[in-house]
């Protein structure tokens, strides 16, 4: 006679964001953990299995940071529909471990009180301890919990001390569910629970009579500074900038040469042919023209999940609350159009923290516009033809510098413009922001962190691109013609046939059809522009990137129109450029909006008009220099 196995009982992690729920939640979990992929579910919630002293199985939870149980953002709604039972394919919680920062009682327990509201079973994980006492805090975890009516622990999780102990605390049986006592003459849930944590802490998370400052208090009074805060936030940012562009180089050169070498072997173990073809310069160069930059998103990732860990990222977002404002957006806006400059997909993803679904759309909406690194190529390849000059000169690096800025002051603009028209909030969101002390990064989590976001880019960016890629070299292809020369080949192919049909849409703009068509292929990745270029004007591919870029620059300077006119003048490079800028020529990230946005209109709208206003800026650069004399 079989018996149905037994059920592991679930338990669930909630706390607000830097609580060190997530290092707690590893510590349990060890590598029996992934993330939870439920229907509908936009916000990331990672499962792990772990065992009570015991010995008996427990499915874990780590739901998403939040500050509160209202259900006003995604990370809020998912944490609630969880801890209710309400989330597609998951248990409603057995038990639910509270993870609050010790040193911040009196902001953290809001969020506990409301998880005790609902009936459940809790267990009160008191991290950071060591921060809270160093700061002058007299913790009272006894009183705690005798007021609080559940079992209260003491951890250092970034130091692994309390684990044990909070294992003991998921045995069988579980605590008994505790009555919320400050809700018994309730006229205001709010009032109530300010005023009860208010008289918890005086009894056990006393302070001393003489307030001292600590490292973090004078820290702020330099990085908060209204002047000096952000001389030191435009120097972090262009440390992170300068070692994101400086440091990826070696690791990319690496990827480039591996994957080069890789094609080349591929290539030498088979005959030509269509399949030869499409594996080498269909499916490797494709894939490969997203894999290396994975470096630069690694370490832009690195660099955010340091500043996070450290508590700078906070300070950021505060000093910049003011300058969204003029946007109509708010500091939550900051990180995911930060993340945004290594590329648009983890930017759009980081999103889900934004309280108001309208501020949200918006940073969706323009985070585009943040010039990613997909753009290098074309603007390494570019901008030496308008100066004349060969790679490496200051001009450059100052062109480089106003390209950003443009795209970002451009973003702003239409980001006000935007706001405005989706009129006011149905309620009022407050930019809310914990600032945390200032700790030493935990390279774990960090670690972690990096290769979770770095391997989740590759999944979702470059299985995209894979299908794109196909696609591509199908239309480059074929129909094939006799003869051998390249370029000539790609005219008579399906995309030479649509470039010429679109040649009287680009010229306009400066472009003839054989620039359209690159402009064309670039759609489905923006760096696909230059190899594109060099298949049309018969350029070589060296194992050289630099020396790659050198050779087209130099036959596309030498090109004329039919009647011998110069193709590539420098007011036709700015026009290029300008388009660029605004275009959105990523699919994958046409495909990430629709997904975080819930709708295709929605990601389809900002297609539309991010292509229409990129050609519209071009158009009225070229066509305005022209009747300058340029």
């Amino acid at each position: 006679m079989s018996t149905v196995p037994e059920v592991p009982p679930t338990v669930a992690l909630v706390g607000n964001p830097n609580s060190g729920k997530s290092t707690i939640f590893n510590a349990l979990t060890g590598k029996n953990q992934r993330v939870g992929n439920f229907a509908g579910v936009t916000v990331e919630v990672k499962v792990g299995e772990t065992y009570n002293p015991h010995g008996k199985k427990l499915h874990v939870l780590d739901l998403p940071g939040c500050y509160s149980l209202r259900a006003n953002s995604p990370d809020e709604k998912i944490a609630l529909e969880a801890l209710t039972g309400q989330l597609p394919k998951t248990a409603k919680p057995d038990l639910v471990v509270c993870v609050v920062d010790a040193s911040n009682l009196e902001r953290h327990l809001q969020l506990a009180l409301q998880v005790i509201e609902l009936g459940l079973p809790c267990v009160l994980a008191l991290n950071m301890v060591d921060v809270a006492e160093k700061s002058g805090l007299r913790l009272d975890p006894a009183k705690l919990s005798e007021e609080l009516g559940i079992p209260v622990v003491p951890m250092q999780a970034k130091a692994g001390k309390g684990i044990t102990d909070l294992k003991q605390a998921l045995r069988h049986p579980f605590p008994p569910v505790s009555e919320a006592t400050w809700l018994a003459n309730a006229e205001s849930d709010e009032n109530d629970r300010r005023d009860f944590i208010a008289r918890l802490c005086e009894l056990a998370a006393r302070r001393p009579d003489s307030q001292q400052r600590t490292l973090s208090d004078k820290l702020d009074s330099f990085l908060l500074h209204p002047f000096f805060g952000w001389v030191a936030l435009v120097a972090v940012m262009f440390c992170v900038f300068w070692a994101i562009f400086s440091f990826a180089s070696i690791p990319m050169d690496l990827i480039d040469g591996a994957l080069g070498g890789f094609g080349g072997w591929v290539e030498s173990l088979m005959q030509p042919g269509d399949f030869r073809s499409l594996l080498v310069d269909g499916i490797i160069a494709g894939v490969g023209g997203v894999l290396v930059f994975l470096p630069q998103i690694i370490l832009l990732f690195l660099f955010i999940g340091l500043l996070e860990s450290s508590g700078y990222m906070s300070r950021a977002a505060f000093l910049m609350d003011g300058v969204m404002a003029k946007a109509g957006l708010s500091g939550k806006s900051f990180l995911p159009l930060f993340s945004s400059f290594a590329c648009a997909i983890p930017g759009v993803m980081a999103t889900r923290t934004i309280d108001s679904a309208k501020e949200r759309l918006v940073t969706i909406f323009v985070a585009p516009w943040m010039s990613c690194s997909a753009r290098l190529p074309v603007y390494f390849l570019v901008v030496p033809l308008i100066l004349g000059e060969k790679e490496g000169s200051w001009k450059q690096a100052l062109i480089l510098f106003g390209i950003y800025v443009l795209g970002t002051v451009t973003a702003f603009v239409v980001a006000r413009v935007l706001r405005g028209r989706l009129g006011p909030e149905a309620t009022t969101s407050h930019f809310m922001l914990e600032l945390p002390s200032y700790r030493m990064p935990q390279w774990g989590y960090i670690l972690r962190h990096v290769l979770d976001r770095g391997w989740a880019f590759v999944r979702k960016a470059g299985t995209v691109i894979l299908g794109l890629s196909i696609l591509l070299w199908a239309l480059v292809t074929y129909p094939k013609s006799d003869s051998e020369d390249p370029g000539e080949a790609l005219a008579h192919s399906a995309m030479g046939r649509i470039g010429e049909v679109i040649e009287p849409v680009v010229k306009p703009l400066g472009f003839d059809g054989r620039t359209g068509t690159a402009i064309l292929t670039s759609f489905a990745a923006r760096e696909v522009f230059v190899s594109s270029i060099g298949i049309i004007f018969s350029v070589e591919e060296t194992d050289d990137d630099v020396e790659t870029r050198s050779l087209i620059r130099d036959k596309i300077s030498k090109a004329t129109w039919p009647d011998g006119r110069p193709l590539f003048t420098p007011l036709t490079m700015v026009s290029l450029l300008v388009f660029f800028i605004y275009a959105l020529q990523c699919l994958p990230t046409t495909a990430v909006v629709a997904r975080e946005a819930g709708s295709w209109k929605w990601a389809i709208g900002q297609f539309v008009f991010m292509s229409g206003f990129a050609y519209l800026a071009s158009l009225i650069v070229f066509q305005v220099g022209r009747l300058m004399g340029f």
